[in-house]
């Protein structure tokens, strides 16, 4: 879950998806809103005020300075091959690594690519987002998942074979292309909404990692939702990236985007929410 204002430019993504059946927006455009729904004049006034907050600015690669970014160190290729394959993202997402001019390099789902630089045998991080991967090897040395370490969360990613990596693919795809939502989804963030109201989500229908993000942010979670009043009305608007259901909820002071999806038990395995126009 996300709720503050440094990840603007998330905000700018998912509100680009959901108005997409709707209308276009350019990513100009997009930020240019959210700057004015958080507040501020445009989106240069809104880049300064993350870095004046120590946050990284939007519109910036989000890479440390070089006071706090790792030493690079060279790993031999037939050490960097043992990571080498896919990996999967809760049942909405492959990530493949790959190895590319003595580098490992990172592509997730319907994302860009990104160049990993090793900070050790086993530990990796980027350079234009403020993410790290380690790698959990067998006794061999050979890569049997990875923890992708961003946001403050710990999401691991078991390793998958090719024909598990295509399924997985193709049902995003199709998931992107029927514009329906997924079974249940809607009643899963019904309950969501209420228990963050309340106080009380219901932990055990989330995954480990959402469970531990909303624990984190359920005070802050909680403000966003008292503030924008009673729900009087859910709105599937959209199929996002990574093949999660995008969901308008109009509440009494404002609406609010939810991002929203299930994993094959039935859990919540992505819940992102947004501020709405």
């Amino acid at each position: 879950m996300m709720r503050d204002f440094r990840d603007a430019k998330a905000m700018a993504q998912t509100l680009r998806e959901a108005i997409k059946p709707k209308a276009e927006l350019t990513h100009s455009e997009s930020l240019e809103l959210i700057a004015k729904v958080l507040g501020c004049q445009n989106w240069n006034v809104l880049s300064a005020a993350v870095q004046s907050a120590g946050g990284s600015a939007p519109g910036s690669s989000g890479a440390r300075d070089d006071r706090s970014e790792p030493q690079e160190i060279r790993l031999d290729p037939e050490i960097l091959d043992r990571y080498v394959g896919l990996y999967e993202l809760a049942d909405h997402g492959v990530m493949t690594i790959s190895r590319e001019d003595g580098r490992l390099v990172s592509r997730l789902t319907g994302q860009p690519a990104v160049p990993l630089f090793a900070e050790s045998r086993t530990k990796f991080f980027a350079r234009i987002v403020n993410a790290q991967i380690s790698f959990v090897t067998d006794a061999a040395g050979a890569a049997q998942s990875l923890v992708l370490h961003q946001n403050g969360l710990d999401v691991p990613m078991p390793r998958i074979d090719a024909d598990a990596a295509r399924r997985i693919e193709h049902e995003i795809t199709e998931r992107l292309t029927s514009r329906r939502p997924s079974p249940g989804t809607q009643a899963a963030l019904h309950r969501l909404i209420d228990g963050i109201r309340n106080g009380q989500p219901s932990y055990d229908e989330m995954t480990e990692v959402v469970a531990d993000a909303t624990r984190q942010q359920l005070p802050a979670l909680q403000t966003e939702i008292s503030d924008a009043g009673p729900a009087r009305s859910i709105e599937f608007v959209g199929v996002g990236q990574g093949g999660v259901d995008v969901y308008l909820v109009q509440h009494l002071q404002r609406p609010l985007y939810w991002r929203i999806a299930l994993n094959a038990s039935g859990a919540i395995s992505t819940a992102w929410v947004s501020p709405g126009l």
